[in-house]
């Protein structure tokens, strides 16, 4: 199997210039599906901290580069929305956020920021045991009590903490709610809730979301509460 991708093929979230080269890394397999970009990606070509894959295993082998809170040694493992990437020696540290059309680009934050990340609730599912399985838009799991999982639903947002793995803030998906459009033309921008308009059938349902430079529809797949922390306004 091959380890390259061709630049024309890659997804439109992927931070990499299109017709300069014909092939750039492959992601592994790892979180966020195809949509996620190899952490090679972010090193060598948007922050510039390496200049090739040999450069990037290196450094990654050292334990410097956290994803989430945990050390990264393989350098096509996929990033996506949400993200938190932590350099603990340069004290620097990024979430990774939907950019105007789309395209993932790295947020600075402070280091309280970077304790924690963002999670849209995709999937509820029951377990054995009794508890109540979250399944993010990363496709990883979080687990909560039966008697608590009555607070959460598919299309809200949770803040799980990086080291323990717990949530420790929850966001309703609800009319009022902060949001960012994370796909589709209007993709970047922020803004509330006005209006949850249901679809019968089988379609998607229409949003309004009230925004400082206007407003916009859009369906609510491509929207994702948030909240002030996470707009990239940190300081």
């Amino acid at each position: 199997m091959t380890n390259h991708q061709k630049r024309l093929a890659v997804p439109n979230s992927w931070p990499v210039e299109r017709k300069t080269e014909t092939f750039t890394v492959k992601a592994g397999a790892g979180p966020h599906g195809e949509a996620g970009v190899p952490l090679l990606i972010l090193l060598r070509d948007v922050l510039g901290y390496v200049d090739s894959r040999k450069e990037a295993r290196y450094a990654l082998n050292q334990d410097s580069v956290l994803v989430n809170g945990d050390a990264v040694s393989d350098e096509a493992r996929p990033i996506g929305m949400f993200d938190i990437l932590a350099f603990a020696e340069r004290e620097e540290y990024y979430r990774v956020f939907p950019d105007e059309g789309g395209r993932l680009a790295l947020t600075s934050v402070d280091e309280d920021a970077a304790s924690s990340r963002l999670g849209r609730i995709s999937n509820k599912t029951a377990v054995p045991g009794g508890d109540v399985q979250l399944t993010l838009h990363d496709g990883t799991n979080v687990r909560v009590d039966a008697e608590d999982a009555g607070e959460y639903d598919t299309k809200d947002s949770i803040v799980v903490d990086n080291e323990t793995k717990e949530i420790v803030a929850h966001f309703t998906y609800e009319e009022g709610a902060l949001v960012t459009a994370v796909s589709g033309q209007h993709a970047g921008r922020i803004g509330e809730i006005d209006e949850i308009d249901v679809t019968l059938g089988s379609g998607s349902n229409a949003v309004t979301v009230s925004a400082d430079d206007g407003d916009f529809e859009t369906v609510e797949e491509y929207v994702v509460v948030i909240d002030e922390n996470f707009t990239g306004d940190d300081e």
